[in-house]
This record gives structure tokens, C-alpha cells and sequence, in this order.
């Protein structure tokens, strides 16, 4: 017998296997925290930041740690992943608005595509 065993028994968690695969190919160091942002906004999009830290239980400094890790621009000017976009809500200059980026909807179909098709 093969002392490896590479036989797949379970079909569903070998789905989320690739979907931990494909978030590690953006990051091979992504935190449960962004993984979960990433999934809040997709799930609210065009959210606030504040519902996100509530609903999450994340602190401001959480919240702003793992939003500026998905977008264009990561904390220290290091470029981000590029999967949100935090806008100022035009009706509240002081709050933010969260929103999946072209790149981040693609990114968010291929995903759901790993699960559902």
C-alpha cells in the first residue's frame, strides 16, 4: 500500500482546500482576519467600515490593519492586494465606504465558482 495516501475521501473539503489555496497565492501569509474582511465586504458590498469593526468584532486599528492590506495601497506604502477600495461616504465625509474592487469581484467569482459549480 502507498504510504503517502493521497486517496480523496471528502469532495466538499477538498473544494476548500483550493479556496485556502487561491487566497495563499495572493498571500502565503493571509490572516483569518483579512480572509474574513474580504468575505464581509464581498457579503456587504458597498459597506462601512464601522459595521464591518462591529459586526467582526475588530478593533478601528483591526479594521484599518486588515482593509489596508486589501487595497491598492497596504500600511508603510507597500503595495496592497488590490481587492477593496475605501472611499469617503459622500453623505458622511468621517466614514468610510467599503467596496470590492473589479479585481476583487473577479477574484470573489472565481472563489464562489470553486463551491458552487
Amino acid at each position: 500500500m502507498d504510504p503517502l495516501r493521497r486517496n480523496l475521501t471528502n469532495d466538499k473539503a477538498n473544494k476548500l482546500l483550493t479556496l485556502v489555496n487561491m487566497l495563499r497565492d495572493l498571500d502565503d501569509e493571509i490572516p483569518a482576519q483579512c480572509i474574513a474582511t474580504l468575505f464581509y465586504v464581498a457579503s456587504h458590498n458597498n459597506c462601512h467600515k464601522q459595521a464591518l469593526e462591529e459586526d467582526l468584532g475588530f478593533t478601528t486599528a483591526s479594521g484599518s490593519r486588515n482593509t489596508d492590506r486589501l487595497s491598492k495601497h497596504h500600511r508603510l506604502n507597500k503595495p496592497g492586494m488590490d481587492l477593496i477600495k475605501k472611499e469617503p461616504d459622500p453623505f458622511n465625509k468621517r466614514r468610510l465606504q467599503l467596496k470590492l474592487t473589479p479585481k476583487g469581484q473577479v477574484f470573489m467569482d472565481q472563489l464562489l465558482s470553486v463551491i458552487y459549480d
